[in-house]
């Protein structure tokens, strides 16, 4: 299975590769995101760490279930060869309605067939007031193209 585009990464297709990855995490369905990483893909995620489509489907679901009305905006950061770094925003709100914006950095590394190896996420969550929520589209789904990146102001 091929996942295009393809490494060695310009600046146009590692921002290509990095809307990508935010579309599909905005959809919100674990299988559909797992199948952009290889079937022994390694993950670092926060704290936790494992390895494989089966234990991505699990942890995207988990992460769903308590993250709710999830929505993320992931810029590129820097890019070489295989490998991708991007910086990202994300929304969403616990079971009880406290809404949390999560601040973080991922590395990725990708296979010749442009499908990711390895990912790792470091991550900070922030209480904020409804009121101060910046991700507004319907979600689940695409961030709008009218709708801006992270731009320069990281908070």
């Amino acid at each position: 299975m091929s996942r295009p585009p393809l490494p060695p990464f310009t600046r146009e297709t590692a921002a290509q590769k990095a809307r990508m990855a935010e579309d599909a995490w905005n959809s919100r369905d674990p299988v559909k995101v797992s199948l952009a990483y290889t079937e022994d893909s390694r993950w670092r995620n926060r704290s936790e760490v494992f390895q494989g489509r089966e234990a991505i489907v699990a942890f995207l679901t988990r992460k769903w279930e308590k993250e709710q009305d999830y929505r993320l905006i992931k810029d590129l950061w820097a890019f070489d060869e295989n490998r991708i770094a991007v910086r990202f925003q994300y929304e969403w709100h616990d079971g009880k309605g406290q809404w949390y914006r999560s601040y973080g950095n991922e590395q990725w590394e990708f296979d010749e067939h442009g499908l990711m190896k390895r990912r790792e996420a470091s991550i900070n969550d922030i209480m904020i007031a409804e009121k101060d929520r910046r991700f507004h589209w319907p979600a689940p789904g695409p961030r709008p193209a009218d709708v801006p990146g992270l731009g320069t102001d990281p908070f």
